[in-house]
């Protein structure tokens, strides 16, 4: 029976690409020249520090425009408010979001069910699995999802036969 997942992950070489861009950027750019600015890729987590609250801002516009260059979605990036120390010293956390979380599965799944196809819908951890037996059926799904505006980025993958 055909079949194909919903997820939401986000290519960690991707991201890996876009610090990358950004630091050199960082290097580069006049107004950072002596100022301590830093960017870290720690697995799914970005750690942006700085010297004070305007360099913060500066460095997340940086990040987040590399980001959107390498066509990941926003919805799949959560940027946390800035800690401004008393001295002035700034840090801030991106996190890069992967999976969908229990709510948001059912929210696919019930937007599924509500199309009335033919079609079975299984939550499987952070995955929604279609299943059905016109490949029609799923391809309609699949346009339906994606003209659907969710709180996340929704890929397609593992179309089986």
């Amino acid at each position: 029976m055909p079949s194909f997942d919903i997820v939401s992950k986000v290519n960690p070489m991707e991201i890996e690409n876009a610090i990358n861009q950004a630091k050199k950027e960082l290097a580069n750019r006049f107004d950072f020249k002596g100022s301590p600015a830093e960017i870290l890729l720690e697995k799914s987590e970005i750690k942006l520090t700085a010297q004070d609250a305007f360099k913060i801002k500066a460095v997340e516009e940086i990040v987040i425009s590399k980001i959107a260059k390498r066509s990941i979605s926003l919805k799949s990036v959560d940027r946390k408010d800035p800690e401004i120390s008393p001295l002035g010293h700034a840090r801030q956390l991106i996190v890069i979001k992967q999976g969908l979380d229990a709510a948001t599965a059912k929210l696919v799944s019930n937007f599924v069910r509500e199309l009335k196809l033919k079609v079975t819908v299984q939550i499987q951890g952070e995955e929604v699995r279609v299943a059905g037996k016109s490949r029609d059926d799923l391809q309609t799904v699949i346009a339906a999802v994606r003209g659907h505006d969710f709180p996340v980025a929704l890929n397609f993958e593992n179309f089986r036969e």
